[in-house]
């Protein structure tokens, strides 16, 4: 007898909301995030936009985050955190905060469409309103697969955007899957996993994950621990991003079945065959200057998942760097932006180069 779909969809919604209490039971231990000061510029359907700093600083960045967890992992402490580094640097700094996706009317709610283009849009429009640039181009920088949605709209958007970075986004699937491969290979069709709910519940994304790489998402986990203990900075940090990984945010359907079909499977990006606002974009829709970091050891994001990607696009400004790790920061695929020698290291670099780039547009 197998079991309903109230029964299956009970059991992971669950599994969120004891994760989430696990979280906020962190939180009262002191291991919650502690984010800047911001106001909020814009509510839409689906997110809401973020502002941190003055209008009158310049270059802009517009962070990207995954929609996958909440967007305090850009924000983490005061010495963990981008958005401080980035006002540091003098820039005026956005960040969209995905809301979770409406499910209550059943419908199969956003996808690559309006994450990679319509809601980005909708932010960049603010952004020009707000700081009074008439349209000036942004630098956009988003990690893993909201580097995927960033990517999407520089292609879509090239007049819009000064520079795109991304920060382990995976923009080439198929045989660069990674660890994901043998997943994608013998798994189920996503609307066979979707057909059990209203919006994917964050353990299912998490169950999978571990399923693919039990020594990213478990092994190495315990190990940071072990190595952190040692100092109390990088204990602290190891467990403000233990908490970050416990607040699950769901997944509308329609865009995971996109990211596991149109993405995943078939590799539509790389293959210049992603339909997304009536255009088929892929690397050489992008011309924007494209900064792509990558880590060479990773399992779940192999280089050649970035690198490739990077390589075949029309930016004539592109650069490559990469994160070799951090300890005290839990889980690897977030190193680059909380761990001590990610900001001692990679973030100056990252910023010198959007300076430079910045500099090149006002000219």
């Amino acid at each position: 007898m197998y079991p309903s779909t109230n029964a299956i969809r009970w059991w992971y919604e669950s599994l969120d909301r004891l994760r989430r209490q696990r979280g906020l039971e962190l939180e009262r231990l002191g291991l919650g995030p502690e984010e800047a000061p911001y106001r909020t510029v814009l509510t839409h359907a689906g997110m809401r936009l973020r502002r941190y700093g003055d209008d009158a600083a310049r270059p802009v960045a517009l962070i990207v985050p995954a929609p996958i967890k909440r967007p305090y992992i850009w924000d983490l402490s005061p010495d963990h955190s981008v958005v401080r580094a980035a006002l540091a640097r003098g820039m005026q700094v956005y960040l969209i905060e995905w809301s979770d996706p409406p499910g209550a009317d059943g419908g199969p709610g956003n996808g690559l469409e309006d994450y990679g283009h319509a809601l980005i849009e909708r932010c960049i429009e603010a952004i020009a309103s707000s700081a009074g640039s008439a349209g000036q181009p942004v630098f956009l920088l988003a990690h893993s697969l909201g580097g995927v949605f960033a990517a999407i709209y520089a292609g879509l958007r090239p007049d819009r955007v000064a520079g795109l970075v991304t920060v382990e986004a995976p923009l080439h699937f198929g045989e660069a899957s990674g660890s994901f491969g043998p997943l994608l290979a013998f798994g189920p069709r996503a609307a066979e996993i979707t057909r059990w709910f209203d919006t994917v519940p964050g353990s299912v994304l998490g169950q999978a994950s571990i399923t693919a790489s039990p020594t990213s998402f478990q092994v190495e986990r315990y190990a940071d621990l072990i190595r952190s203990l040692g100092c109390t900075e990088e204990l602290e940090g190891h467990w403000k991003v233990q908490r970050w990984t416990l607040d699950e945010a769901p997944m509308s359907r329609r865009l995971f079945e996109q990211v596991v079909e149109h993405l995943y499977r078939e590799d539509r990006f790389m293959r210049g065959r992603l339909h997304v606002h009536g255009k088929d974009i892929g690397p050489s829709s992008i011309t924007a200057p494209f900064l792509a970091v990558y880590d060479p050891r990773s399992l779940i994001i192999p280089p050649a998942s970035i690198i490739d990607f990077h390589r075949a696009t029309a930016s004539k400004e592109k650069r490559l760097l990469a994160y070799h790790g951090d300890t005290g920061i839990a889980l690897a695929h977030v190193g680059a932006l909380v761990g001590r020698n990610a900001h001692g290291q990679l973030w100056p670099e990252i910023f010198d180069w959007i300076a430079a780039n910045g500099a090149r547009l006002r000219r």
